[in-house]
Parts: C-alpha cells; sequence; structure tokens
C-alpha cells in the first residue's frame, strides 16, 4: 500500500507534463497569432476564405485527398521542398490561421499542394504585333502558352522553344513575367471563385512537350490548358492520365456530368482527347463541388513572405509563362490519389 501514492503521482506527473508540453505551451506560443500586415495595414495575410473556397476544401477532404497530399512545406534544412519548387519558404503556424482543420498531411504519393494556387498562370496582356514596341492594349489576353507561339509572332511551335526574350531582344515574344524573389504570387490574381470559373474548355495552342529545366514533372502537354489553370486542374480532376500516364490518381467522373449538346456547346465543356473524349454530340461540364474544389486548389498559396520566416527563393513560378525560357520550374514528380488536380 505504501508504494501506490508515489505510483499514482508518477502517472499523474507523466501524463501532466505531457499534456502542458503538447497542448499548453504550443497553445501559449501559437494560439493567439493574427494576419500579418505591412504599416499601410492594405497587405493582409492570410485572409480568411468563404464561399467556393470553403465548399471545395469540404469536398477535397470528403474524397481522402489529404492521405495522399501534404499542405506543409518543409525548411531547406532538412528536405528539398523548396529545391522541388514547392514553395520559397517553409510554411509557419501563421500560415494556418484560418483553416479549420488544416490538412497538413503525413505522407506524400503525390505533389506538396500549399502553393499549388500560385504555380497558375497570372493574367497578363497579349504581346505587342510583330515590330511593334508599346505593349499591347488592355483586355486582349491571351494564355502563357499561346503567347509563346503566336503566328503574329512569325514563330513556329517547333523553333519557340530556341528563343527568349532574354535573349533575343529584337524578337516581339512577350517580356518576361517572372516576379522577384520574395514576391507574392498567383493570389493577386482573381479571387478563387473568379478563377474556378474560368472556362474549363479553354485551351492553348499545341505547346511544346519538351521538358524545361528544373521541371521534372508536369511539363505543357500539347492541346492541353496551360498548366495549373482552372481548366487544366479539371482535365487532370476528370482524366489524370491523360497529363500524365504513370499517375496512379483516381479519376474524379463523378464530380463531372455528361450530357447531350443542345444547341451550341457549352463554354465550360472540357477539352478532352482519345479514350476520354465523350461520344460525338455530347459533352463533359463539371458540377458545382468540381468548381469548389479547384477554387479551393487555386486558393492554396503560401508565397506571401513573412517577418518570422526567411524566404529562400523567389515565390513558386507560374507553371505557363510567355516564353519556354520563363516557364520556371515545376514541382517533382507526383503521383497519387486525389481529386486535387495538380496533385500529380
Amino acid at each position: 500500500m505504501k508504494g501506490l501514492a508515489p505510483l499514482f503521482l508518477g502517472i499523474f506527473g507523466t501524463f501532466a507534463f505531457s499534456w502542458i508540453g503538447l497542448t499548453v505551451i504550443p497553445t501559449w506560443q501559437i494560439g493567439h497569432l493574427n494576419p500579418e500586415s505591412d504599416e499601410e495595414g492594405t497587405d493582409i495575410y492570410p485572409r480568411p476564405q468563404s464561399g467556393m473556397f470553403t465548399r471545395g476544401e469540404h469536398v477535397y477532404a470528403a474524397n481522402g485527398c489529404v492521405y495522399c497530399h501534404s499542405q506543409q512545406v518543409r525548411a531547406d534544412y532538412i528536405a528539398d521542398d523548396i529545391e522541388r519548387k514547392w514553395g520559397n519558404r517553409r510554411s509557419a503556424p501563421r500560415d494556418y490561421i484560418f483553416e479549420r482543420p488544416v490538412f497538413l498531411g503525413k505522407m506524400r504519393m503525390g505533389q506538396d499542394l500549399a502553393n499549388i494556387g500560385a504555380r497558375a498562370p497570372a493574367p497578363e496582356e497579349s504581346p505587342a504585333p510583330a515590330g511593334a514596341a508599346g505593349p499591347a492594349p488592355q483586355g486582349a489576353a491571351a494564355s502563357p502558352a499561346a503567347q509563346a507561339t503566336s503566328p503574329s509572332s512569325g514563330t513556329s511551335p517547333a523553333t519557340a522553344p530556341a528563343s527568349s526574350p532574354g535573349t533575343s531582344p529584337g524578337s516581339a515574344a512577350p517580356p518576361k513575367t517572372s516576379p522577384p524573389p520574395g514576391q507574392p504570387t498567383g493570389v493577386a490574381s482573381p479571387s478563387p471563385e473568379q478563377m474556378a470559373n474560368t472556362t474549363p474548355g479553354g485551351s492553348s495552342p499545341a505547346a511544346p512537350s519538351a521538358q524545361t529545366p528544373g521541371a521534372p514533372w508536369p511539363i505543357q502537354t500539347a492541346g492541353l490548358p496551360p498548366m495549373y489553370s482552372a481548366a487544366w486542374h479539371h482535365v487532370h480532376l476528370y482524366a489524370p492520365r491523360s497529363i500524365n500516364p504513370d499517375s496512379n490518381m483516381p479519376a474524379y467522373r463523378f464530380l463531372y456530368e455528361k450530357r447531350r449538346i443542345a444547341g451550341e456547346r457549352s463554354a465550360e465543356a472540357l477539352q478532352l482527347s482519345s479514350s476520354d473524349a465523350p461520344p460525338e454530340g455530347w459533352e463533359v461540364v463539371p458540377t458545382y463541388d468540381a468548381k469548389c474544389v479547384v477554387a479551393y486548389l487555386m486558393g492554396l498559396n503560401q508565397s506571401h513572405p513573412l517577418k518570422e520566416v526567411r524566404s529562400v527563393g523567389g515565390a513558386p513560378a507560374p507553371a505557363a509563362s510567355p516564353s519556354p525560357a520563363a516557364q520556371g520550374a515545376s514541382p517533382a514528380p507526383a503521383a497519387a490519389g486525389s481529386p486535387a488536380a495538380a496533385k500529380k
């Protein structure tokens, strides 16, 4: 009987100290973080999300994407996440203050998605006509891949990769638009809802399939929309192996509707090829849940600099840029199973 008291106190002390170390102290350290802003209070990060982003988050979780994809960029001294171009800095607690629950993930069968929205091609102006020095009028936007092979530049798709704005000053190719290191990208473009409602059927001309340095996978495939655009995500969700033949991600075709074309083809219809294409007279369009998942993916962006975290490199470059030389690096190979279109 004399040994029961010390035994009880030992067990109680073990649980008490564990609870204090694992719950109380972390809550005291990071439990009351607020968004960070500049001196003017205009550049606020992070911001709370709602609407299609929130619903897309639920669809993402319901389909088990979190089991194959993480949403955390590890520090450069313990992992190669930054070298893989999955982010320009490590993830920090402040990145997740508005997320409930937080999908950090515990394994990666596919690439990390913490900055998948930052890789989306940013809206930009059309290139000036051949021989012109001034910028093109606003409003005439063209996809980056289309700009790289535009007939007006006098460059064919086969020769476009050989030239870039930095090596051909006299050409009509659009200027390089990669942001400087530490500058946020992707978030400055339209909101996730607007980006998700981009016409899924929109596509770029046949882009060169040659792989760019630092981009082991994925690469821009001929006839497909610009990588990481809303249209690209929809195609990847519906037919992942049409983008990566080695992907083991399941197809989420139940998020899409195949219907007979009545009159004109819908602007939301997916551009599919080969065996994935619907029969003649039919089309595949995204449901509202599919649009929400894409809105969620395109809203994932941790490229904004934080004072407490050192940025190692520039923000993740958009997947498709005006020229192949400016395409930047894409994430490392991914293969896994979740609706997250960018997942692999």
